[in-house]
């Protein structure tokens, strides 16, 4: 038997599988965004434009890119935290506290979006302490920035846990003996190799934030130019039955997503790669 046909003979069926898995592909993720930006195109360009340049248009971008991005950033700290604990210390309550991570993954959204609320408002348990310094945080865009920062956690921890489970300490170890302090081990043994998995886990919260309906809506306050998201005006041009108009606001936000996570992905290939994730 050839080179070539035992090669092609280590995954039985390797034609069949493949143009399945291209068709798969094709069915459920090109041809929807085919659809999307052929819907978008039949906008007249004048029209488009008024829609791109309206103020209410363009605060709405601003509010769902910035509190994406602010909301991942925030939670790599926190992440970090939260996989070293995983990983590294053994408590009782382990086991709990690393299903607790993934709930927001399963909680329905509009489930964390009421609970968010009912915990953040005036009234609510944390809201209430807040408010007496005179700090609001639900109906506000710091509502969105909790939001989000609920529901991309979990990306940051997941990115980071296999990698950081996976350092040696040994190297850890010869740096202690050589001398080096705490923070000097930190900075320049354990987080250069989780800095790929930490932008996989940041481009994971923000590509979510960033979509993010259910868990916003309730406690934004959804106020023009202040507290309204992208999302948003997608349904309301929906419910006017202007589909074009909604389809054109959902290529602008695919289109910039797809920008800031190839920069990402090339920021992502420039670090060391070794024992981490890629955004593939």
């Amino acid at each position: 038997m050839s080179l070539a046909r035992r090669r092609h003979g280590v995954l039985p069926g390797f034609r069949v599988t493949l143009g399945f898995t291209l068709l798969m592909l094709l069915a459920v993720v090109v041809a929807p965004l085919i659809g999307l930006t052929a819907k978008a195109a039949t906008i007249p360009w004048s029209a488009a434009v008024a829609v791109l340049t309206n103020p209410r248009t363009i605060a709405a971008f601003r509010v769902s890119f910035g509190i994406a991005a602010l909301a991942a950033i925030v939670n790599l700290p926190i992440g970090l935290l939260l996989a070293w604990t995983l990983t590294r210390i053994h408590f009782p309550g382990r086991r709990l506290m690393d299903a607790l991570i993934d709930l927001p993954l399963a909680l329905p959204t509009a489930v964390a979006g009421i609970a968010l609320t009912t915990l953040y408002t005036d009234q609510g348990w944390i809201g209430g302490v807040f408010d007496r310094f005179g700090i609001r945080i639900a109906f506000t865009p710091a509502g969105i920035f909790v939001a989000l920062a609920f529901v991309g956690l979990p990306f940051l921890v997941r990115s980071l846990e296999p990698v950081m489970a996976e350092l040696s300490r040994e190297s850890e170890e010869a740096a202690l003996t050589l001398g080096a302090s705490p923070l000097q081990i930190f900075c320049r043994v354990i987080l250069p190799p989780l800095w790929p998995a930490a932008l996989t886990g940041m481009a994971l919260a923000f590509a979510r934030g960033v979509g993010e309906y259910g868990s916003v809506i309730f406690i934004a306050g959804n106020r023009p130019a202040v507290s309204e998201i992208v999302p948003l005006l997608i349904v309301a041009k929906l419910e006017q039955f202007d589909i074009p108009g909604a389809a054109l606001l959902g290529s602008v936000m695919l289109l910039l997503s797809l920008l800031i996570l190839l920069a990402l992905g090339a920021w992502q290939r420039g670090l060391p790669a070794s024992k981490a994730m890629r955004l593939g």
